[in-house]
Formats: structure tokens, C-alpha cells, sequence
């Protein structure tokens, strides 16, 4: 048996206590347990570990070398695990803070939904809050620490200081249509026929903007006559359906409209324009239960799209 599987909690908080009070007798008054059976733990733990951990002095103990070295770890360990303690208990007695949570609107429609439904299942007392806004604002809020955490696109390189990102998917800008929409019967469809339509674009704010310039001026298209930016998805919805205006968005925000056939995807290659979707922290936060929960939950739901 491993070394590691041998170790019980037990040891680690008897050998911390009489490492605190110098006195096998003081710590087991404080761990309410008898003398011999603090000695015991100690030696077990030392036959574990195949070394000496206290020595003699005076009438009393002392830690060893190598018992210094092993008390950095076994109170580290020990915090950690009643910190545990501490948020799963948080987590189940409606005591821990709200997880709020940042959400681009491509993932608002694509994934939280099942994300919070899967949440939801685990039975866990927190409240959530969601915010959906542009990426740049998000984050922003989420440096400040009023979001924990931020489900979207990867921001550019000069804008993650002081973040972590985890990938959880991929998705590409598409030109979306109502269906029926005049270009779907185009037999030759070229983007310089976008410039006969109203164009519908993410602003220059947000993180696609410029995958979406890249790709207009890679393609001859410097600039489109009659165009609207917006980051509105239920603004872009009912436009779209109800003109001949041509929606350039991520997959995700329409994925739904996409399956329910009320909007359709043009035949324009986006590859060029795929991005990563995943998860972004502050590098230094600690996820409480709760939060670490519904992080798994996202995850869940984005495998689902795999």
C-alpha cells in the first residue's frame, strides 16, 4: 500500500496538535482523547513515514528536523481540507455568497441553460447571478472582482493580464438570415452581395469585431455600406426575422433559431474566423463549493456540444 494511502487525517491533526503544545499530554486534553492513544497515532504515523519525528528535551518534546519539514505540509494539507469542510457546508446551508457569473451572449444561449439546469440537480443551496454583456466589460468586472468568473471567448493576448483561461470549445462567426431570405436562392453567392443589405455587426467593442474585419478585408470587402452594431441579441433576433438584414454572429447565439429553422446560415466559408470559448478566472481566486460546482456544470454542458 502507498505511503500516502496509509495516512489518515487523524495522524496529520494529532501530530499538528502535539507539534503546537510541545506535550503529548497537553494535546490530548485539547483533542479529548486519551494519552496513550496520542502516542499511538504518533507512532503509527512515524512507522509510515520511517523516520523520527519528535525528540526528547527535558521533560518534554520537541520536533526533529525532518518534523519541521513534514508540519509545513501536514498544516497546510489539514487548513485545506477543513477549508473543504467549511465550503461544502456553505454550499448545502445556503450560507455561501451568490456565484455570479459573466456571460457572453453566445454562450447565454448555447450553454448556461443546461449548465444551470445541471447545477441545479446537484441540489446546492447557492444562488447564481448572471450578467451577459460585451467581453470587455466582463472582464473588467471580473478584475474588480464583482464577477467570479467569465464564460466566452478568448480575449487577446494584452487583456488576460492577471487571468486564466480554460478552453472548453470552438465556434466560428457565421452570416445569419431569416429563412426564405433572398441570397439563399442565389445560385453564385458572393459577399459583395452582402453590400445590397442591411448589415447587422458586432460592435468594435466586442471580441469578434475583429475576426470579422479580418475576414471582410481578406475577402475585398473594406467596408459595407448600411450596417448596424449591435451586441443585442434579442434586438439582432427580431430584426433579422423580420427584414432581409444579414446577422454576423457567432454560431452559438443562434444555435437554437438554427435548429428551429427559423433562421438559416448563409454559404460563406467562416472557418478563418473559429475561436476558443472556455473559462476565465483571476489567476489568484479560490473557487468556493458552489462556484467550483457550477464550473463543472459549464463544462458538462459544453462537452454535450463535442
Amino acid at each position: 500500500m502507498l505511503m500516502e494511502n496509509r495516512i489518515k487525517f487523524r495522524h496529520l491533526q494529532t501530530f499538528i496538535e502535539v507539534a503546537r503544545q510541545k506535550s503529548v499530554g497537553k494535546a490530548a486534553i485539547i483533542l479529548n482523547i486519551s494519552q496513550p492513544a496520542v502516542t499511538k497515532t504518533i507512532r503509527e504515523l512515524e512507522e509510515i513515514l520511517g523516520v523520527k519525528l519528535f525528540e526528547k528535551e527535558g521533560r518534554g518534546i520537541r520536533l526533529g528536523r525532518i518534523g519541521e519539514v513534514f508540519l509545513r505540509h501536514a498544516g497546510a494539507s489539514v487548513a485545506s481540507v477543513l477549508e473543504g469542510v467549511e465550503s461544502v457546508q456553505q454550499a448545502v446551508t445556503r450560507s455561501s455568497p451568490p456565484v455570479r457569473i459573466g456571460a457572453l451572449p453566445t454562450v447565454s444561449a448555447r450553454i448556461m441553460p443546461d449548465a444551470i439546469q445541471l447545477f441545479l440537480n446537484e441540489k446546492v443551496a447557492g444562488d447564481i447571478k448572471i450578467v451577459t454583456g460585451e467581453n470587455s466589460v466582463l472582464l473588467e468586472q471580473l478584475r474588480k472582482s464583482e464577477l467570479d468568473l467569465v464564460v466566452g471567448r478568448l480575449a487577446a493576448p494584452e487583456k488576460m493580464s492577471g487571468l486564466s483561461f480554460e478552453h472548453l470549445y470552438s465556434e466560428q462567426v457565421i452570416f445569419a438570415v431569416r429563412a426564405g431570405h433572398p441570397l439563399l436562392s442565389t445560385t453564385q453567392l458572393r459577399l459583395d452581395d452582402l453590400k445590397n443589405y442591411t448589415i447587422l455587426m458586432p460592435t468594435k467593442a466586442s471580441v469578434i469585431r475583429p475576426f470579422v474585419d479580418r475576414f471582410l478585408l481578406a475577402n475585398g470587402i473594406p467596408e459595407l455600406p448600411v450596417q448596424i452594431e449591435t451586441v443585442s441579441d434579442s434586438f439582432g433576433r427580431a430584426f433579422v426575422r423580420s427584414t432581409d438584414a444579414v446577422w454576423i454572429i457567432s454560431t452559438g447565439v443562434v444555435s437554437n433559431d438554427l435548429r428551429d429553422n427559423r433562421m438559416t446560415v448563409l454559404p460563406i466559408d467562416t472557418r478563418e474566423t473559429r475561436g476558443a470559448v472556455g473559462l476565465t478566472t483571476r489567476a489568484d481566486s479560490v473557487q468556493n463549493a458552489s462556484l467550483a460546482i457550477l464550473s463543472q456544470s459549464i463544462r458538462a454542458a459544453a462537452e454535450q456540444l463535442t
